[in-house]
């Protein structure tokens, strides 16, 4: 078991040597990647000889996965015995949402461990998927009654199959790719290093539950956890970069429960085929053959050093399978925005970034490294641009936060939502062998609880600009954030109903689509159409879905206006909370001095005006000192 303690206050100024795992990673900050960054098939085997081989030394079987930093998935393994699904469980009773669904395919809960391990973390930063348990909660730290929401409180709701940024199996070889069950915070899914630089992550399913850890305060024992940690020892993480040397509002993150020397084996695994199971294909995913991984940067990966549009910057993007940057700076549809908007709005934003001073990477000083997109105001994307070695799955929230600015702060998001969407919950067992309707759930009534909660009849119909910080203080299940007597927020679900993996709004919304996915590799049901909220907002250049990829309640992002007018959103993830606040905030008002035809909200358009019951809703948090090369402070007051 990990010891905690005062050691951690000193261990982030030890960096020193070269090497992959232990203690040593080369001083690697965010440029260590190179050709031979990445797994080769036999580095899968093993991979998952390791876990395998740890399994049946416990006489457990378990179904393992392994990705790669962009989320192909490279191999699936199940044991003879292993459980074919698993169930969605939450340590205290829920009524609704995912909970209880107890056809979800283990290989699916496997994979999205893996990706989950690969997509948080980077050269700055080890985090696994109990990590993600700890930033995802009602409280942060869990079961800390009193302190508020977790930093990434929503990100669990991310990297959907039904997402238009995601990609799927079809599109071989390159990402990032989509995750079948969203972001896991369920233990047993880990990064996997090679010469300091992410290669990927590994995920394990053993004990039938697909869960999370609601309580930090005890040591418990975890069968995914060392299942996953035996694998991960064929690459592992450096030690510096794990999650507990990294501070957040004075409390460190959790990495393991189950370190290396709990595992009952060691050394050099024997070959994969002399072990019990076999290779499962995975509709969609895995073709049940094993194959190597590709180099983050590269084009095959789909994310490569930019070449036009930012010479002066770190800039990465996203390529298609010809090598073409699929989220170019592009002009609006509707006109609002022209692709010299939107190219120096992705500078500017970019430029800040590279300034600031990253929250959650070592070592300590690092530049953040954020993905930053920007939509119009119907959710049109309109470029997306990356920092080197910004964490993956930044680049879809990046873009969830940019459409769900948009999509509150205009006049048409209550018609949106009224317009007879609904979330179809399941029983939680089959019937007949196929997925049976329980109650439906009326998106509508969402606006509903929003106008009697806010005594204003008039909300998202009126204008008023919302930043993800604000919308998301309406979406925690306390309101104020944290205090547990206090009423739910009116787009969160009550007490009794919430808990990861049943958050409100924002789960409702891609309900229908997030579990007709499912169904859909479990070969239980047809497959589910594209776009992740099913609305179909009409515009002069066709029907769109402005929250096609679903909506994001952590905060990074600020809508965009042209004096009163909004024309679209900018969303930023990726290196701290705050930093995706002040990336996106300073980078508007940035493009805004150099265009002069752009701003940010007026302050009295500005959801921080809204009070109620004396808690005011907060528009954007900045660092107070946040730049490396300047003692600037309180840089976003009187903007």
């Amino acid at each position: 078991m990990r010891i905690y303690g005062c050691l951690l206050l000193v261990l982030p100024f030890l960096v020193t040597g070269c090497g992959g795992g232990g203690l040593d990673d080369g001083g690697c900050d965010g440029g260590c990647v190179d050709n031979n960054d990445f797994l080769s098939a036999g580095d899968v085997q093993n991979v998952m000889a390791r876990s395998v081989r740890e399994a049946d030394a416990r006489g457990a079987n378990a179904t393992v996965a392994v990705v790669d930093r962009v989320g192909n998935v490279l191999g699936v393994y199940r044991m003879p015995s292993a459980d074919t699904s698993v169930t969605i469980t939450s340590p205290y009773p829920v009524d609704g949402g995912l909970e209880d669904l107890a056809f979800i395919p283990a290989s699916l809960a496997a994979i999205s461990k893996a990706v989950t391990g690969a997509y948080l973390s980077s050269e700055g930063n080890a985090f696994s998927t109990r990590t993600a348990a700890q930033i995802v909660q009602e409280h942060f730290n869990p079961g800390e009654v009193g302190q508020p929401s977790g930093p990434l409180f929503g990100v669990q709701f991310s990297q959907l199959a039904c997402s238009d940024l995601t990609l799927s199996n079809s599109d071989a070889q390159r990402g990032p790719k989509r995750s079948p069950l969203g972001l896991a915070a369920d233990s047993g899914g880990f990064p996997l290093y090679q010469d300091g630089t992410v290669v990927g992550g590994v995920g394990v399913i053993a004990d039938g539950q697909y869960s999370f850890d609601a309580d930090l305060s005890d040591d418990d024992f975890s069968l995914d956890e060392v299942i996953a940690r035996a694998g991960a020892q064929a690459f592992p993480s450096p030690d510096n970069r794990q999650g507990e040397r990294i501070t957040l509002e004075g409390k460190v993150f959790r990495y393991a429960e189950m370190e290396p020397g709990d595992t009952r084996t060691s050394g050099n695994p024997p070959a994969l085929g002399s072990l019990p199971g076999s290779t499962v294909a995975v509709n969609g995913y895995f073709n049940g053959t094993i194959q190597a991984g590709t180099v983050l940067g590269q084009p095959a990966s789909g994310i490569r050093a930019d070449n036009t549009f930012f010479p002066d910057r770190d800039a990465f993007v996203l390529v298609d399978g010809t090598n073409t940057n699929r989220f170019p700076p592009t002009p609006s549809p509707t006109g609002d925005l022209t692709q010299n908007e939107v190219q120096i709005l992705l500078d500017q934003a970019l430029a800040v970034a590279e300034r600031s001073r990253a929250q959650i990477r070592r070592p300590l000083g690092t530049s953040a490294r954020v993905t930053i997109s920007v939509v119009d105001s119907n959710g049109v994307p309109l470029g997306v641009v990356r920092g080197e070695d910004a964490p993956v799955f930044g680049t879809d929230v990046s873009l969830q936060k940019a459409r769900t600015a948009a999509f509150f702060s205009s006049t048409r998001a209550a018609a949106d939502l009224q317009s007879g969407l609904t979330a179809n919950y399941l029983q939680s067992t089959l019937s007949g062998g196929a997925p049976v309707v329980d109650r439906t759930i009326q998106i509508g009534d969402y606006v509903s609880a929003l106008r009697n909660f806010l005594g204003d009849n008039t909300a998202l119909a009126n204008g008023v600009a919302f930043s993800d910080r604000a919308g998301g203080n309406l979406s925690r299940p306390f309101f104020p954030d944290g205090i547990t007597s206090a009423p739910h927020g009116p787009l969160s679900k009550p007490q009794g109903e919430w808990s990861p993996f049943s958050t409100g709004l924002q789960l409702d919304l891609v309900y229908d689509n997030l579990v007709g996915h499912v169904a859909f590799v479990a070969g239980i049901g047809p497959s589910p159409g594209t776009g992740c909220s099913n609305i179909s907002r009409a515009t002069g250049a066709g029907p769109v879905d402005p929250l096609a990829n679903g909506t994001q309640i952590f905060p990074g992002s600020v809508p965009i206006y042209k004096g009163n007018t909004l024309v679209g959103g900018i969303g930023v993830s990726g290196d701290g909370v705050d930093q995706d606040d002040l990336v996106a905030f300073l980078g508007v008002h940035r493009a805004g001095q150099r265009l002069g035809t752009i701003n940010n909200a007026p302050d009295s358009m500005r959801a921080d005006r809204i009070v109620v019951d004396g808690t005011r809703l907060r528009y954007v948090q900045c660092p107070f000192k946040p730049f490396n090369d300047s003692d600037a402070q309180n840089v976003c007051q009187g903007k």
